[in-house]
């Protein structure tokens, strides 16, 4: 079956040579492709749990006593708000990547410590982090005062109240603008293309740059993967909306 494809897809190149599907019939190419695949669905899940946990933490501390926590945090969202992802991610690997500590696996050749790809996990994860802590800090200014009052009253810290009260009620509250702050991560994650980290786009315009008739069909490969990827996610953070609204609270009880 699947020689049959590949000749399908060898016989249409030599056809119409626009039209050229070398990652199918190629298993050079096919595995690029793969390799491409994977790089970008890891740089994704990663960087969406990090951005995650960062926008919970950078919340809590919001609200911190100390001004000095308080005006770091909003330091850190004004700048990764207000300057583009990918001059973040150039700035992280070209100037920070400098002062980064070396090591030498074979004793000749010396590797920083973090990679293309660490750096492209930890702009794009502090990136998306930034704006998910505003969108925790409004789920959680939408929790009533007398709610974290009440549970504080019952011998809770304030860290106590804040896990097991505010935050899962806050995340529901959050959840809506959340999914469309990942959903814009995880297309974010393309511009990683810049530092040289071998995702998908990286893999497919190495191709096209190899074989210029290919690059109708990498695009085509392009926008079916990030379509699905996107789509894949939109629909489990939907379904895990619906699951998690309380019927009269935050907005969902029409649902």
């Amino acid at each position: 079956m699947w020689d049959s494809i590949q000749t399908f897809f060898r016989d249409l190149a030599e056809r119409d040579a626009s039209w050229n599907f070398i990652y199918i019939y190629d298993d050079n190419e096919l595995e690029r492709v793969l390799e491409g695949m994977w790089v970008t669905l890891e740089l994704s899940v990663v960087c969406v749990v990090f951005s995650v946990v960062i926008g919970l933490v950078g919340a809590w501390l919001q609200g911190a006593r100390s001004r000095i926590v308080r005006s770091v945090v909003q330091g850190y969202i004004q700048f990764f708000r207000n300057t583009p992802p990918l001059v973040q991610l150039m700035f992280f690997y070209f100037a920070l990547g400098q002062f980064t500590p070396t090591y030498s696996p074979d004793g000749y050749l010396q590797q920083p410590i973090i990679s293309n790809v660490g750096w492209a996990i930890i702009s794009l994860s502090f990136f998306a982090g930034a704006f998910n802590v505003e969108i925790f800090r409004a789920g959680i200014e939408a929790v009533p005062q007398s709610t974290q009052e009440a549970a504080e009253s019952l011998g809770m810290s304030r860290f106590q109240a804040y896990v097991y009260v505010v935050l899962p009620l806050a995340f529901r509250v959050s959840l809506p603008a959340l999914n469309n702050n990942l959903v814009n991560l995880v297309k974010t994650t393309t511009q990683a293309l810049a530092i040289a980290v071998p995702e998908l786009l990286y893999q497919l315009v190495s191709i096209y740059n190899d074989y210029s008739t290919a690059q109708n069909a990498c695009m085509v490969l392009m926008f079916i993967v990030y379509i699905t990827l996107v789509g894949f996610l939109v629909f489990g953070m939907n379904r895990w909306e619906r699951r998690m609204v309380i019927p009269g609270y935050g907005g969902g009880g029409g649902r």
